[in-house]
């Protein structure tokens, strides 16, 4: 099987525990107004590789792998799921730790076919990074062009199928930095049983050159970055949602 990928990252150290290999595959459904990789959005974009390439690569260094593993990210994974599912099963043939990043978009619990290609993957894989990016359903699809009740039923199916997964939440000033949206995240959170990590990243505006040179406007253009003062102040309105949830 080959998937489209956009780039490879030999020594990645914030996605996923460790040392990692990092897949960035090609293709998005979503349109997040602060997204700094819009080269990734393009479904047909990208370079062909096969499973057996990619994990040649990670055997090139695997001793700087011995507490990471692998972790792919994008883009959207999910959109090539068949890819990742055939990619992770290799992987844990190996004993490799695996782990996907993803916004859960593609998730449909409606659909017992879809359903079924998630429980596969799941079944070869060790953590999930959910990025949730708003919870307000309107804001959600006001900043992604996308509904925001996929993304939370694939977090409660991952909470039902007791994966471990790490929240990461960006916080966008105007948009996301509000202490009652922040505060609903941590209540929904608080829900959760399998929530091993949290976090909250500042809003940056890095990206605005790779929208210049594609010709394509950045929505966020006068939204100045968060500082990380701000966003730890944020965490602490989410972990207390999730503290008052559960004593409840």
């Amino acid at each position: 099987m080959v998937g489209r990928v956009h780039s490879i990252e030999s020594f990645g150290t914030v996605d996923g525990p460790g040392v990692r290999l990092v897949v960035f595959l090609q293709g998005c459904p979503m349109r997040c107004k602060y997204c700094h990789n819009p080269d990734t959005w393009k479904m047909s974009g990208g370079t062909e590789m096969t499973v057996a390439q990619i994990l040649a690569q990670y055997e090139k260094n695997r001793a700087f792998y011995s507490r990471g593993g692998i972790t792919v990210t994008g883009g959207e994974p999910l959109a090539q799921i068949e890819f990742v599912t055939e990619l992770f099963g290799a992987a844990a043939h190996r004993g490799i730790h695996t782990c996907l990043d993803t916004s859960g978009i593609t998730f449909q619990p409606d659909r017992p076919e879809i359903t079924e290609r998630f429980d596969r993957l799941m079944s070869v894989t060790d953590l999930v990074m959910l990025d949730i990016k708003h919870i307000d359903p309107q804001g959600h699809r006001e900043l992604t062009g996308q509904p925001l009740e996929p993304v939370l039923a694939f977090a409660r199916y991952l909470d039902d199928r007791a994966i471990p997964v790490w929240i990461r939440h960006v916080v966008v000033p105007g948009i996301t930095y509000d202490q009652n949206e922040l505060y609903r995240l941590g209540c929904f959170l608080g829900t959760l049983h399998n929530v091993k990590a949290l976090d909250v990243l500042p809003y940056h505006d890095m990206g605005k050159v790779k929208y210049k040179n594609l010709g394509i406007d950045y929505p966020l253009n006068d939204t100045k970055p968060l500082s990380n003062q701000e966003a730890l102040a944020a965490k602490q309105v989410i972990l207390q949602g999730i503290r008052d949830t559960r004593s409840a």
